[in-house]
């Protein structure tokens, strides 16, 4: 039995081939003695590091469309869409928070400070504060904002954090990017995009008078129609997941994993939460591919 410190990285529902790259691990005799995460590699980590990962698959394979858009309180601000406690709220119906330095499992997690531009590493203190500091995706999530700082997604500056993952208990590192090295297409933008203007659909003739999260899904059907369009939003959008790709490739360059699994940018999109599956599958597949080039 080998003794793993596992890496694993940021990319939204792309990220939920992490639950079968560890599910696969564990079938052939992998001991996860650590694990570092970055935003959707953090919210997996974490929920494997607290012995809960089977109870958070099975939630998410409870999710679709309509939920997904139920568990997002959107609100108009010039910083953010979405606030993001209903996400937390209902993680901790189904996993209850903890402190990090409680977790059978060492874990970190990764975060951005905003001001001074360094990422920051949660290594004590509540499970889901991490979570939810490192999943601030900047426009989309409500910056989270503790003791005078500012945090936002940790994959803005480390979306891939095999740097930490040296002074992690484990003898082999093992990595999973979720963001290699294809661009995401528009087919895969598409799938939240017809949620949102079909949900909208159904408001709009409800009253005359619109709720905030009806104007809110109008505005972001706007920003996302069905052929995706050149504009602000989808531009940032854009130069934020080609940063994190890069900067990716570079720490994988600079900090070379013994074992790495490495999954296109380009097969699922980042808001296909409802396919935890088909996914997570997929992860368990690359896994596998990758442990047949490694000696025992």
């Amino acid at each position: 039995m080998r003794d793993v410190a596992l890496v694993l990285s940021s990319g939204g529902a792309r990220g939920l081939a992490h639950i079968g790259a560890i599910e696969e691990l564990e079938a052939q005799g992998y001991r996860i003695r650590s694990i570092v995460g970055c935003s959707m590699g953090a919210i997996i980590g974490g929920m494997y590091a607290a012995g809960k990962l089977a109870e958070y698959k099975e939630w998410m394979q409870t999710i679709d469309k309509k939920k997904i858009l139920s568990l997002l309180d959107i609100t108009f601000s010039l910083d953010h869409l979405v606030k993001g406690e209903k996400i937390i709220e209902a993680m901790k119906e189904i996993v209850p928070d903890v402190k990090i330095e409680n977790l059978p499992i060492p874990f970190k997690a990764i975060a951005t400070d905003w001001e001074k531009g360094q990422e920051v590493v949660f290594s004590k203190g509540s499970l889901y504060e991490a979570i939810r500091a490192s999943i601030s995706m900047p426009l989309f999530f409500d910056p989270v904002k503790r003791g005078g700082t500012t945090f936002v997604d940790g994959g803005i500056l480390n979306p891939l954090p095999l740097n930490i993952s040296k002074d992690m208990p484990g003898d082999i590192v093992v990595a999973v990017n979720v963001s290699g090295t294809a661009y995401e297409t528009k087919t895969n933008t598409k799938t939240i995009t017809k949620t949102i203007t079909k949900t909208k659909t159904k408001t709009k003739t409800k009253a005359k008078t619109k709720t905030k999260a009806q104007t809110a899904l109008d505005f972001l059907s706007s920003l996302l129609p069905d052929e995706p369009e050149v504009n602000y939003f989808t531009m940032s959008q854009r130069l934020i997941r080609m940063m994190i790709q890069k900067n990716a490739a570079l720490n994988i360059e600079l900090y070379k994993p013994d074992i790495l699994v490495n999954i296109p940018m380009d097969l699922f999109g980042p808001f296909e939460y409802d396919h935890v599956d088909k996914i997570s599958d997929y992860g368990r597949e690359k896994m596998r591919e990758a442990l047949k080039n490694i000696e025992h």
